[in-house]
């Protein structure tokens, strides 16, 4: 069973069109609060929002799109959370007014920016807005359960290729990475899989060289078709050396996706 800690505290903005950007990344305390109370938004108090699950819920629905440090999220669609509420908090904005920004914009998103109505739902709404809150603009990685409520990315055991077949799959909770940052393979023919389970549009391509996340002076010489769910695959002719795999869709390289293939 999962852990249940409880905290109230919340989550920020949600994800905006890039012209809302500007404004979000500008806002001060007096500005969020008079949005708070003209939108007829009420701010919930001690209801036992359950921040492990929060945390698990903006991660696998949030984090594609949203910066926040403390979950360990790199997303560049909609803006950065640290930065949209940093004024904010620096002014004394409460954390539990910040909530209730932050959830009534999950419950009414923009209908002319990126998220979707019906993202999350009942007690996940609360849950991920008690943890965005008490997390935004706050220096240090999580502690205690929260710590180790999500996997890190990438922290899975290397991949290794066996009889031309390598599986390197994209991780299933929604962060932007692969289950792994390491596979191995022997020169020749290799056909690389990603299994893409977390409902985020990834793919994996293969490059010379090892840029990590800067793309290399190398050549592209393989990148599979883009898939939300399922598998995909690309064939590639390796030679002894380094290489990188990454996922091509903008901003997910830069935010981590992408591991070490060494062929010897």
């Amino acid at each position: 069973m999962r852990p249940v800690p409880r905290s109230h505290a919340a989550h920020a903005p949600a994800a905006e069109s890039p012209r809302d950007r500007r404004p979000l990344a500008a806002v001060g305390g007096l500005l969020l609060a008079l949005a708070l109370f003209t939108t007829g938004c009420s701010v919930k108090g001690n209801d036992n929002a359950n921040v492990i699950l929060g945390k698990q819920d903006f991660v696998a629905k949030c984090g594609s799109c949203h910066t926040l440090a403390r979950a360990d999220t790199k997303g560049i669609v909609g803006p950065n959370l640290d930065e949209a509420f940093r004024a904010s908090v620096a002014e004394g904005l409460e954390r539990n007014t910040i909530r209730g920004v932050v959830e009534h914009q999950v419950v009414y998103p923009n209908r002319e920016g990126v998220m979707p109505a019906g993202l999350l739902n009942g007690s996940a709404v609360s849950d991920v807005a008690a943890y965005v809150a008490q997390s935004v603009d706050r220096p240090g990685p999580d502690t205690g359960l929260l710590a180790t409520a999500v996997e890190a990315p990438g922290a899975g055991k290397p991949a290794v290729e066996k009889a031309g077949k390598l599986e390197v799959a994209a991780s299933p909770s929604g962060q932007l990475a692969y289950t792994t940052n390491k596979a191995t393979a022997t020169p020749g023919a290799v056909t690389i899989t990603m299994a893409n389970m977390s409902g985020v549009s990834h793919n994996v391509a293969v490059e010379a060289g090892s840029g990590g996340a800067t793309p290399t002076t190398g050549t592209v010489i393989g990148a599979s078709s883009f898939i939300t769910k399922g598998t995909t695959s690309v064939t590639v002719k390796l030679k002894p050396g380094t290489y990188t795999f990454f996922c091509q869709a903008p901003g997910h390289r830069a935010a981590g996706m992408f591991g070490t293939l060494t062929v010897k």
